[in-house]
């Protein structure tokens, strides 16, 4: 008996030896991406067709948000780079930091809910829905809502249209399962293109149509202080949200006969959580366009590093998706002179690669191997 407890003792101390080394390496995760964040906040708003200075956009940064003031105050606010840092470059990376964020996390939340590791926010017909929606309010020429205006508000509905209609289908015929998800899902984003692309050709707007051409392949050049805000709010508390609902998306993982043992109700977190993926994903649509594979690429290989635990691979995809998307910004207008490239064709350029090898590595799993 008594070797028997000491062996229990010693498996214990192992245990919890290795528990507090993962959360050390957690940690030491969450804060290095922390500080390569904010870098990369720094030094990317000093890139474009007018090179500035990382220092300029460092005092300027820090003088808007903390009013401290670093050197001559008069001198670097009266200077084109103040405008050109504070009034274009920041909102744009804050943008496309929120966009990486957000779409990194509903690409970790849709694969776990509909157990398979190839899907995205896209896959479900979501970002098809918003596209109509955009598409109807640039060529019909509606007007917007309470909230919104435009574009963001009719692509917010199309995208919530096309996730309850997704939801509706889904739950034909009884319990909601993976499979009836990505096939309602293969269903309506087949019917809502077909719809976008009858209204493009009836449509006697040439304008429009160009605008709506550049628009589908994704871009953050429309950001500004004032419509980065809802974007941020939505999506920073859809965020911290889901980080609460770790233990509910792990669950999801061991499929729904061990969940009924749980005596967890998968198809109630599956509505809440298909709803609140077409707000994320309808809202980020209706700023940027089309932004395809972040939500594929970045939680596979963040995976890679932290594991399949949700309470760990939520928050790191949250910060390596919004620093994948701001350097993938930088690449798009700086890798043609004089020019931009929409960034959705480089994230579909390094998704489709990726996608295809996921397609081939057959024993991976959304849970790991």
């Amino acid at each position: 008996m008594k070797f028997n407890s000491n062996i229990a003792v010693k498996s214990k101390v192992n245990f919890d030896s290795k528990i507090k080394e993962n959360r050390k390496f957690f940690i030491i995760i969450l804060i290095t991406l922390a500080i390569l964040l904010f870098l990369s906040i720094i030094f990317s708003v000093t890139f474009g067709s007018v090179d500035l200075s990382p220092y300029d956009a460092y005092r300027i940064i820090i003088y808007n948000i903390f009013k401290i003031p670093i050197g001559d105050v008069a001198t670097l606010t009266s200077g084109a780079s103040y405008d050109i840092i504070w009034n274009i470059r920041v909102p744009r990376v804050l943008l496309g930091a929120i966009v990486g964020m957000g779409l990194a996390i509903v690409g970790v939340v849709m694969q776990a809910t509909v157990q398979n590791p190839l899907a995205d926010p896209y896959i479900l017909g979501l970002s098809s829905g918003a596209s109509l929606g955009a598409t109807f309010s640039i060529l019909i020429g509606f007007s917007g809502g309470m909230f919104f205006s435009g574009i963001t508000f009719w692509a917010f509905l199309g995208a919530l249209i096309s996730s309850i209609l997704v939801y509706t289908l889904s739950n034909i015929g009884g319990r909601i399962t993976s499979t009836k998800l990505i096939l309602s899902g293969m269903i309506v984003s087949s019917i809502c293109s077909a719809i976008t692309s009858f209204i493009i050709f009836v449509a006697n707007d040439a304008e429009g149509i160009k605008t709506i051409t550049f628009w589908s392949m994704g871009s953050l050049t429309s950001a500004s202080w004032k419509n980065i805000q809802i974007p941020s709010l939505i999506v920073l508390v859809t965020v911290i949200f889901f980080i609460f609902q770790f233990r509910t998306l792990n669950v999801m993982l061991l499929g729904n006969e061990t969940s009924v043992t749980l005596g967890v109700d998968l198809s109630k977190y599956r509505k809440i959580y298909m709803v609140l993926s077409s707000l994320v994903t309808g809202v980020i649509v209706s700023v940027c366009g089309i932004i395809g594979f972040v939500g594929l690429i970045i939680p596979h290989i963040v995976r890679l590093i932290v594991g399949s635990n949700h309470k760990t691979l939520i928050p790191v995809s949250a910060l390596v998706g919004s620093i994948f998307l701001i350097w993938t910004d930088v690449f798009s207008r700086t890798f043609m002179k004089g020019m931009e490239m929409p960034i959705g064709i480089i994230t579909s350029i390094l998704g489709a690669p990726f996608l295809m090898w996921l397609m081939i590595k057959k024993s991976y799993r959304s849970g790991g191997k």
